[in-house]
């Protein structure tokens, strides 16, 4: 006569559920013995008692070894999918950065050809602010870029200043020894420009 299926519950029974504990935990190592053979795989199978007894097979090499692989391939998995999540992300951010973008390139277009167009008028309260706020922020960077470059031109002038006064020493030094004056007292000119080798030849 053929088993009837065993119900899946609880042994109430303490003997009958310790036999059936070591019954079927046999068996259960049996069959991860088998597979591993069979299917060349490294299996690790960790069992507690009821009691709190440890019961463990580790068909490859040791159990440890087994849980530091598992925890290193679930963190690569974790990592993966992390990585997955981030540049998703950052794509639909891209997206969403081309889009306002795109949005503010049309409305500035549209901005833009009203005001050559004299249509300026026909735009509604809300483009006018928005197109203000624009306009305000370009001529903040158009002033910026202007006070650099008046930056530039004042350190320009000022090296330049500083070569003709040089060059001024230089010359003033060379008169004095073609002329053989020791006691050279230099000549006080209202011009406030540096003397050039011309004014000092015209003075003597």
């Amino acid at each position: 006569m053929a088993r009837g299926r065993v119900q899946l519950k609880r042994i109430e029974n303490p003997v009958h559920r310790q036999v059936t504990f070591c019954k079927r935990r046999a068996g259960l190592l049996k069959k991860a013995k088998e597979l591993s053979v069979l299917c060349d795989a490294e299996i690790g199978v960790l069992i507690f008692s009821a009691h709190g007894k440890l019961y463990e097979l580790a068909t490859k090499g040791t159990m440890q070894g087994l849980v530091e692989r598992y925890v290193n391939s679930t963190e690569e998995t974790h990592q993966a999918a992390a990585d997955h999540v981030a540049k998703e992300k950052q794509v639909l951010e891209s997206k969403e950065e081309v889009n306002i973008m795109k949005h503010e390139i049309e409305f500035l277009q549209k901005g833009l050809s009203y005001m050559y167009g004299g249509g300026i008028g026909t735009m509604a309260l809300d483009e006018l602010h928005m197109l203000e706020k624009h306009l305000e922020i370009w001529i903040y960077h158009i002033r910026s870029a202007k006070m650099d470059l008046m930056y530039q031109e004042i350190q320009l002038l000022k090296n330049k200043e500083g070569l003709l006064k040089a060059a001024n020493n230089y010359l003033q030094e060379k008169i004095e020894e073609h002329c053989g004056i020791t006691n050279f007292a230099p000549v006080i000119s209202t011009n406030p420009q540096p003397l050039t080798i011309y004014d000092e030849i015209y003075q003597f």
